[in-house]
């Protein structure tokens, strides 16, 4: 089944499905927000107590929660963090050691200091959906990513304030995007899109409102609000945060529930399954089931609530991907995977770009010929079903099947927490498989991995970290060899293309020395040391081959290693 509907697409503007703010699901959880909030205390801390049954579990997992707290004060600070941290945590601490010397007490003291952590993780996580700020931050996007456009295109200061051309000359949607628009009028959806780069949050919004969809919830990492103008947006747009230094239960838990009831209440969401921005460039394959594991749970909900007289509303899952030349943050983020490479441990975020920073960069990215594309894949069910037009679920024979059944036991639909880890799974593997199918292969993606795999196959006695110490001097690769591996390799990308393993852009064909050209032009683009460049003799040669490493990795799992002599 073709999913790049290229030329359909391209230019189409598209009406919204719902005219008015106030209809839509994130307007409504807004305007309910104090009332939603004190939903998710309550079912969090029923959650937490069902998982530690007694009193003394409770205050073992309390006093966890603070020295995890307090120890990430100490080591991992962020300007984004509430002034009051250090005081709310250290009196929480001196209320836990009272409590610890008296254990015989019959007091319900855990049980309030409990309920005190919930509800200010909860406020801290909430989105603050606006109208009026939606409305003012939708307008800014489109009008500087616009301008900024035109002037690139005309290469004229008056240009920057005309209205020549359109961000849909610069990113490109693909895919299946009348499907999830019948999806967004028929049910609630969750879009789950790769994570390379902290643009990918403001392009996912761009993205919704292009297609005329309601703005959707989506968890963002609190990393980003460290960056005033990322953090003026988000907080317009419908972002909930998302702290992945926090990794104690009670946050945890807060967290999935203020998902999962998000959903359960109709609010189409989305969030980043891989966790964070891929930090080997490569496309993610393990993903994080906590916040796709709240889908699975907010359909259950919804058929045990299920009334005779009335349709369940189903959930509906888009795989996305998004496709850019280059990631400002390809540097630190692959240095950051070459130095955790074999080891267990969780590295922190840490954004070296500040809104000034960011703020150049987007002037340079738009000055440049350098595009995006955004790849929407088919609609799955919450078993990682199709679906049809409909909304129907299908098995792999194409036959209509009822996932209500899944969740039945005994006749009757059943709470089995481990049978929906089961489900997170299964569904997990889904989405992977559907992000390599509906990857766009770009030029600059096919240039890096040919060079990378070249100077890996002439060195086949070093290992990944030896060939990153190789000097300068000896890396450099005949062009005429290059060109010819090239047209081997985009030939392979053909066949997988015809076979539905894979898409490219439209880029990828025509004379191989254009594409070549094209392709070493864009990759890591705004790097200070290229990352691929050809030298007086016309060779290919590299200034930074981690840089290139970052690149060449969007292409791995594809076995195209083996078509190159």
């Amino acid at each position: 089944m073709e999913i790049i509907e290229e030329k359909k697409n391209k230019n189409k503007k598209y009406e919204p499905i719902l005219d008015s703010i106030p209809d839509w699901p994130v307007y409504q959880l807004s305007r309910n927000r104090k009332e939603f909030l004190e939903q998710v205390i309550v079912k969090s801390i029923e959650r937490i107590k069902s998982q530690r049954t007694s009193r003394k579990a409770i205050i073992d997992e309390l006093e966890a929660t603070v020295y995890r707290e307090q120890n990430r004060m100490k080591r991992n600070r962020w300007r984004v963090d509430p002034p009051d941290e250090s005081q709310f945590w250290t009196q929480i601490k001196h209320e836990l050691v009272a409590l610890s010397a008296h254990p015989d007490n019959n007091s319900t003291k855990e049980d309030e200091l409990l309920h005190r952590i919930v509800d200010r993780y909860a406020h801290e996580i909430a989105g603050n959906f606006k109208p009026s700020s939606y409305r003012f931050a939708r307008s800014i996007t489109q009008f500087w990513f616009a301008r900024l456009l035109n002037g690139a295109r005309v290469k004229r200061f008056g240009a920057f304030f005309s209205n020549r051309y359109t961000l849909r000359v610069k990113i490109h949607i693909v895919g299946k995007v009348k499907m999830l628009r019948n999806m967004a009028r028929q049910g609630t959806v969750v879009m789950v899109p790769t994570h390379f780069s902290n643009l990918d949050s403001i392009l996912i919004g761009w993205v919704i409102h292009s297609l005329g969809l309601p703005a959707f919830i989506y968890g963002a990492g609190l990393n980003l609000f460290n960056i005033k103008i990322f953090a003026y947006f988000m907080n317009s747009l419908g972002a909930y945060k998302v702290d992945r230094r926090k990794k104690n239960v009670p946050y945890l838990v807060t967290l999935e529930t203020y998902s999962m009831l998000a959903l359960q209440n109709g609010a189409h969401s989305l969030f980043f399954p891989g966790g964070t921005r891929s930090r080997s460039g490569m496309i993610e394959k393990q993903l994080k089931l906590g916040l796709l594991g709240t889908a699975i749970e907010a359909q259950r909900n919804l058929y045990l609530e299920e009334k005779t007289d009335e349709k369940v509303r189903k959930i509906f899952i888009v795989p996305v991907t998004l496709n850019y030349h280059f990631v400002l943050e390809a540097p630190d983020l692959i240095e950051d995977y070459l130095h955790s490479k074999g080891q267990d441990r969780y590295l922190p975020e840490q954004d070296k770009y500040g809104s000034l920073q960011m703020i150049k960069f987007l002037f340079k990215f738009f000055t440049k010929g350098s595009n995006i594309s955004v790849s929407i894949g088919s609609p799955l069910d919450i078993m990682g079903n199709h679906v049809n037009e409909a909304g129907e679920s299908l098995d792999p024979q194409g036959r209509v099947i009822n996932p209500r059944d899944y969740f039945v036991s005994n006749g009757e639909v059943t709470v089995d927490e481990q049978r929906d880890d089961q489900y997170a799974r299964m569904l997990a593997a889904k989405i992977v498989g559907e992000y390599h199918r509906i990857n766009r292969i770009f030029a600059s993606h096919l240039v890096a991995f040919l060079a990378f795999e070249m100077w890996v196959k002439r060195h086949p006695k070093l290992d990944l970290f030896g060939l990153l110490r190789l000097p300068e001097e000896e890396l450099e690769i005949n062009y005429e060899e290059f060109r010819s591996e090239f047209k081997k390799l985009r030939k392979r990308i053909y066949e997988m293309k015809d076979e539905n393993k894979v898409y490219h852009a439209t880029h990828l064909k025509g004379d191989a020395d254009v594409v070549i050209r094209r392709g070493i032009e864009n990759v890591g683009i705004f790097h200070l040391k290229r990352p691929l460049l050809r030298n007086k003799k016309g060779n290919i040669i590299t200034q930074d081959l981690t840089t290139l490493y970052y690149y060449h990795n969007r292409l791995v799992g594809y076995d195209l290693e083996k078509f190159i002599g």
